[in-house]
């Protein structure tokens, strides 16, 4: 696929969005949203393509929204634009194949949140995250807010997002906003390391464990528990899992075929 502001490549079941606008820093204007959902449409749909890898073109990942486009929004537009961007988030956060983020530059504002929306983040050495919109006389508006005390607790988030802080990768690791993280060289080599080993496991239980995790961040324990259970009955009834089980008993590698 052609995109003005995006390179699509799929080689080995990887497909490798990288978001290249350098002039901008990557930023999230709406052409670039629009061009990332269609992206993420075509990555989906493509059976070719068995996990994704984003990350972004030069010294930034996504350095943050288009602040001159910010600028001349009404307070009307804005909610748009921002449910635009949470709709985006929400279709890579619950894609059925794993989407890893490969952070090479600043991930800031909208691009920590684009990030955050990723099942797994590998992080540059040269990585720095930060969600500074409170210094702008803003507040995130695709997902910051609600993400990020998820995966690092609110107190940690709270001090990020009322400051406006960045930090660098390797406290983004320790926080656990970073999964890893690697020389610049490495970078998207790691993250296909790691999407090599997620598209070795079946593939329904890959859906159904990201599933079961997600929508069991925005309900109780006992709720989270019977929604595991549900998806462990689904998964054991599947061709996958027949085959999984019998590869184990009978000493072989697994045959997943998604099914």
């Amino acid at each position: 696929m052609e995109f003005e502001k995006l390179l699509y490549d799929v080689q080995d079941g990887i497909c490798t969005i990288t978001i290249n606008n350098e002039k901008a820093l990557n930023a999230l204007s709406t052409k670039v949203l629009k061009e990332l959902d269609q992206a993420i449409t075509a990555a989906k749909n493509d059976g070719d393509v068995k996990a994704v890898i984003l990350t972004g073109a030069g010294k930034a990942f996504v350095a943050g929204a288009d602040i001159r486009e910010l600028n001349n929004l009404g307070p009307l537009e804005a909610v748009e634009y921002a449910r635009t961007g949470q709709h985006l988030t929400i279709r890579i956060e619950s894609m059925p194949k794993p989407v890893i983020a490969a952070v090479n530059g600043f991930a800031l504002g909208g691009g920590c949140e684009l990030a955050m929306a990723c099942t797994l983040r590998v992080a540059s050495t040269k990585a720095v995250f930060g969600q500074p919109e409170v210094k702008l006389g803003l507040i995130p508006g695709f997902g910051g807010t609600q993400r990020l005390p998820r995966l690092v607790g609110p107190g940690v988030a709270l001090e990020l997002l009322l400051t406006g802080d960045n930090i660098n990768a390797d406290e983004a690791y320790r926080i656990g906003l970073a999964n890893k993280v690697v020389e610049p060289e490495e970078l998207l080599d790691k993250a296909r390391e790691l999407a090599d080993k997620m598209m070795q496991v079946g593939p329904v239980a890959l859906r159904f464990t990201k599933d079961a995790c997600y929508r069991g961040l925005s309900t109780t324990l006992t709720d989270g528990l019977r929604i595991e259970a549900d998806l462990f009955g689904a998964s054991l009834a599947t061709d996958d899992a027949k085959e999984g089980t019998a590869a184990f008993l009978e000493k072989r590698g697994a045959n997943f075929k998604g099914q």
